[in-house]
């Protein structure tokens, strides 16, 4: 099969390390089409998947966006839709990876005449995206793509609420080597000495620093633990979030935290980071689509305290491979993180079951095997 991938990111997101294992096994055949350039593009070239920059012109609609804004934008999208649709002519599918790549893969869909499928990561509520960004988005689904994939249950009934067709809908969840979260202990020791962790109960956060993923919550939470607990957050502002940075900055300051919470920004060692860790916490206050760092901490064997919401809840069952707290509730966070530290035993039996179930349920061969027979399903 050739296809055609598309995706607004120029950096690497959860949708977009997802769309580089999905791409692998079509590296010899497929292209990558990106609406922005970037350190995702890098990461698709290290992983020897063709890709090509579509557009230098940044699209300014944000999920929030109005009516007027998303209209503002049509003039810089006919360009790109238009050399999108030349280049589709050469695949059998284009694959939208991303919102914005939806729209624009519908209509050249449409004048090039190759099937859309579209990868819905994105739980469409109005707590993500405004409602002239969601009834496009279901629109151009319903009307254009043969076939569309969510990435958990939560995202599924979002968009079937949202008016999406059930009929084209199937759910695949994110897939993931097991291999790639396997850290030697010695690596774990180096990074705690570099880090000054050693002595410490670590309660690692890994995610974009953004008010709906809730680092200010961990943060919360930690002057109601023990004062051998430490925070660290890895990952930084991505869309114009930085305001929400100093807002952690001033609240670490203000509850004099500043010695137990280490901002790491972003890094590319997430698994070894994770396996440091003697805890990794979800904090989001909105639902999740999926939860990929959830997975992930799991598979480095580590035990996950996640919001119980969203597709969190697809993964996490509560005391058996990890734990579940009610969002924007740090005291219900301060007790689990805690009850971790004072029970090191039965936690790490909670963690290795985590890691067992994660590792079969979500390994990456059965998961790409899955997509594929979708693929072939299409005009049947």
């Amino acid at each position: 099969m050739k296809i055609l991938f598309l995706d607004q990111s120029g950096k690497p997101g959860g949708a977009e390390l997802c769309l580089i294992d999905i791409a692998k096994p079509y590296q010899d055949t497929c292209l990558v089409g990106l609406f922005a350039d970037g350190s995702f593009k890098t990461l698709l070239e290290e992983n020897h998947i063709p890709v090509q920059v579509l557009t230098t012109q940044a699209i300014q609609v944000r999920k929030e966006s109005s009516l007027l804004k998303g209209l503002g934008s049509i003039g810089q999208l006919l360009p790109l839709i238009v050399k999108v649709t030349q280049i589709a002519r050469k695949y059998d599918f284009i694959y939208a990876n991303t919102q914005k790549a939806l729209v624009v893969g519908a209509v050249a869909s449409f004048f090039s005449r190759r099937p859309l499928v579209y990868h819905l990561h994105d739980i469409l509520t109005l707590e993500h995206f405004s409602q002239i960004n969601r009834r496009i988005a279901v629109t151009a689904a319903n009307r254009f793509s043969s076939l569309v994939i969510a990435n958990s249950q939560a995202s599924k009934i979002a968009f079937l609420e949202a008016g999406g067709r059930a009929d084209i809908t199937e759910i695949v969840y994110n897939g993931f080597n097991p291999k790639n979260y396997l850290t030697d202990s010695s690596v774990v020791n180096q990074i705690r000495e570099t880090l000054e962790l050693n002595g410490k109960f670590v309660v690692g956060h890994f995610s974009r620093l953004a008010p709906w993923k809730g680092q200010h919550i961990l943060i919360e939470a930690l002057t109601q633990c023990p004062e051998q607990v430490t925070v660290i957050l890895v990952g930084d502002a991505l869309f114009g979030e930085q305001d929400y940075v100093q807002q952690l900055h001033q609240l670490v300051a203000t509850l004099k935290l500043e010695n137990r919470v280490k901002f790491l920004g972003f890094r590319s060692d997430i698994p070894q980071l994770m396996a440091a860790c003697d805890l990794v916490a979800h904090t989001s206050t909105a639902p999740e689509p999926f939860g990929r760092v959830i997975v992930e901490a799991m598979l480095c064997g580590r035990p996950v305290v996640a919001a119980a919401s969203g597709g969190a809840l697809e993964l996490v069952e509560h005391g058996v491979n990890g734990f579940l707290v009610t969002p924007g509730k740090p005291q219900e966070l301060a007790q689990v993180i805690t009850a971790c530290l004072g029970n090191s035993h039965e936690t790490e039996a909670i963690a290795k079951c985590g890691q067992t179930i994660a590792s079969q349920r979500f390994d990456v061969e059965n998961i790409n095997q899955q997509i594929a027979q979708l693929l072939l399903g299409i005009g049947d």
